[in-house]
């Protein structure tokens, strides 16, 4: 058993907080850091000990390794929690921590680098006989041979870039005659996002769903499987809506993809938590996509329907205890869905829209669960994400957890900028959401630009509206104004009305 005393949180916002509340409840003394954009949040005020890493920037702040450790070293920390995003997948980062003599709450650097990088996951899942999408299996650099590659592998393809995510260097290709132009643009877009400009080529699934699977290990070689999330509503290949469970899987499916995401975890010797990723075909023949080594940003879904606290079992797991239960412990109940609350306007193409929390006010009540790291009258720095929240809610069955959600989101009150909460309302009222008949294409094919402008009656509508006005007219003794007037008035409200239902 290792100790952990103090536990230092490399992150922000709305991660920072949630882990420094689990690590607190296990009686953990906590530091934060933070940048000088961040010097009024809420997880600088948390925490035990709070620090200033740098400058607004997160190059010149939350990506400092060499700071993070000189002020580890300054505060006796013993563990630092990486969160998501900044530096959670970076292995250099994670071997520093270690060579440093402390403990990294995550997986070991080696699995980060054979996982990390798209084209050596794929090799690793290829030698446990794991289904991946037909394409190749290097980096390919010669636009000519690759051109005759994707030829082969048939078009529509996909070139990818092999380090990164989020969407950054990937082209959809539709024929031959463009492929150069979308690899040029590719390799570029990867070079300038991961300064690594490799990439591959995988057949294109036109209508795909994203199902990604949590895994947990621990150093003993015990590996479980938590069920899957349906992360398929995405914009720009990143999700926005997230469920738990999906509601497309039979109990046979949801086996075989779980055991399959346990055998790429046991690929690279995985401890702690993980994500192993899938696409769904329309057939429903499933292939591996990629890993991500940390905690996702929608795992508190899993952590409703399993009734555990991944935090704490990250700690756990790097403290050196090994996993309290077995795959046969486990069991899904309920259902449960999340909303992240971006400061984004969907209406036009959910460009950020970063500004005041004029007014925010949280939802409340049965099956409600919000983390976030706001509060009313603060600023959304312009140097992070744009995500202000997430929203989740628990339901017994699916149909409880779509009417608490839009419940929520309804009581959810947030002035001074657009958000994404009048675009959950959108998705969880569609027909095809609540089917769950969709994919990652939601977006193109059910979510018109104008979806959000409220409408406006037609012109059948305003005749009746005329007809009403005027049989109002003829009633309403003694009058009292002139026609124009109460014709004008009794419109209007009837407009209003009408609107108001819709």
């Amino acid at each position: 058993m290792k100790e952990i005393k103090k536990l230092l949180v490399a992150n922000r916002g709305e991660i920072a907080l949630r882990v420094l509340r689990s690590a607190k409840e296990m009686g953990l003394q906590t530091v934060a850091i933070y940048s000088e954009a961040d010097r009024h949040a809420l997880h600088v005020r948390y925490a035990d000990e709070a620090v200033c890493i740098g400058p607004p920037t997160s190059a010149e702040s939350y990506l400092r390794g060499d700071k993070i450790l000189a002020v580890c070293r300054e505060l006796g920390v013993d563990a630092i929690h990486p969160g998501y995003g900044f530096l959670s997948e970076n292995a250099a980062f994670a071997r520093m921590v270690r060579e440093a003599g402390l403990i990294f709450v995550g997986p070991t650097p080696e699995a980060m680098e054979m996982m990390g990088d798209k084209l050596s996951a794929k090799q690793a899942a290829k030698a446990y006989n794991i289904p991946l999408v037909p394409g190749t299996e290097e980096a390919i650099t010669d636009v000519a041979a690759a051109r005759q590659i994707a030829t082969e592998v048939g078009f529509p393809i996909l070139i990818k870039a092999s380090a990164g995510g989020g969407g950054k260097g990937m082209r959809v290709v539709n024929s031959a005659d463009e492929f150069a132009e979308q690899m040029q643009l590719a390799v570029s877009e990867a070079t300038s996002a991961f300064g690594d400009g490799a990439v591959f080529i995988e057949k294109y699934i036109g209508a795909p769903r994203h199902i990604e699977i949590q895994v947990l290990g621990d150093e003993h070689g015990n590996i479980v499987h938590l069920f899957e999330r349906e992360c398929s509503i995405q914009r720009r290949h990143q999700k926005v809506i997230e469920e738990a469970p999906s509601s497309v899987l039979t109990p046979e499916l949801r086996d075989a993809m779980g055991r399959t995401a346990v055998e790429v975890a046991r690929a690279c010797q995985y401890t702690g938590a993980g994500t192993v990723e899938f696409l769904l075909d329309e057939q429903h023949n499933f292939y591996f996509l990629e890993m991500n080594t940390r905690l996702q940003v929608e795992h508190p879904v899993t952590e409703l329907i399993t009734g555990l606290d991944l935090v704490k079992e990250q700690i756990r797991v790097a403290r050196g205890e090994p996993l309290r239960f077995g795959q046969d412990d486990l069991h899904i109940s309920g259902h449960a869905l999340e909303l992240r609350v971006y400061a984004e306007d969907p209406q036009n193409n959910f460009l950020p829209d970063i500004g005041t929390l004029t007014t925010y006010v949280r939802p409340q009540g049965p099956g409600v669960r919000v983390d976030d790291g706001f509060e009313q009258g603060m600023d959304i720095p312009i140097y992070y994400d744009p995500m202000i929240a997430k929203l989740i809610t628990y339901g017994h069955n699916r149909q409880e957890a779509i009417e608490r959600m839009l419940r929520a989101i309804a009581e959810y009150q947030i002035t001074g900028i657009a958000t994404t909460l009048p675009f959950g309302t959108y998705v969880l009222q569609h027909p095809a959401f609540v089917s769950g008949n969709f994919d990652t294409n939601f977006i193109r094919d059910h979510f018109p630009a104008d979806a959000l402008v409220p409408p406006t009656p037609d012109e059948a509508t305003a005749q009746v509206a005329a007809m009403l006005a005027a049989m109002l007219l003829e009633t309403k003794k003694p009058q009292t104004a002139s026609a124009a007037e109460t014709s004008s008035t009794t419109v209007s409200a009837w407009r209003q009305n009408r609107l108001g239902r819709r």
